[in-house]
């Protein structure tokens, strides 16, 4: 089977919740994220995936992410990985959208990127270290990380430009997975939210 990488995107924060952009600044998950994360845990652990017992597991070296990671049961097989840190928003760090358009009308994250942050450029790279990382490997690979970050990943699988992620939003706790169509790379699911919905 060729390998896949699938998406975790950390629990809720104060920060995501309030719309802020969290880039760097290490914020802990609230009790929504803390139960978020048990329950994409339980989906992870049963059939059909069952643990994925074969897959390689990496997690951003943040608290919100490797929290998750932990919550969801991989903790101890799991390596943080700094090419998954989110994207560094530099001067937009902590600021929404709306306040961040009271700067600098018209931007878009995608096209524009931050001043005093990372470039455009620069979020591809680490995007395409970690396609380069699944696709040499034999085995799947699960990953827990950020939403710009991971939207930044299904951009790069497809072979797309990063803006790509603009279209593809991702909500906290959620599971995506990247696969194959005919030898092409695809998306096999996005945003999956269903384990949310358990009782």
């Amino acid at each position: 089977m060729a390998p896949r990488i699938l998406l975790v995107r950390h629990g809720q924060t104060a920060w995501s919740l309030a719309g802020k952009h969290t880039g760097r600044t290490d914020i802990p998950l609230l009790d929504q994220g803390r139960h978020g994360a048990a329950l994409v845990g339980g989906r992870l652990h049963r059939p059909p995936l069952s643990g994925l017992p074969e897959a390689e597991i990496l997690t951003s070296p943040l608290a919100r992410a490797r929290d998750t990671c932990d919550i969801a049961g991989f903790g101890d097989r799991a390596k943080p990985y700094d090419a998954l840190l989110e994207w560094d928003y530099g001067d937009y760090e902590g600021l929404t959208p709306a306040e961040i358009q009271d700067r600098q009308p018209g931007w878009l994250l995608w096209r524009d990127g931050v001043p005093g942050g990372e470039t455009l450029a620069d979020v591809t790279a680490r995007a395409d270290a970690v396609v380069d990382r699944a696709r040499s490997a034999d085995r799947d690979l699960l990953v827990f990380a950020h939403g710009h970050l991971l939207r930044a990943l299904g951009a790069r699988w497809l072979g797309l430009p990063l803006d790509f992620g603009a279209r593809i939003r991702l909500d906290p706790t959620s599971l995506s997975v990247l696969g194959w169509a005919y030898g092409d790379p695809a998306i096999e699911s996005w945003n999956d939210t269903g384990h949310l919905t358990d009782t």
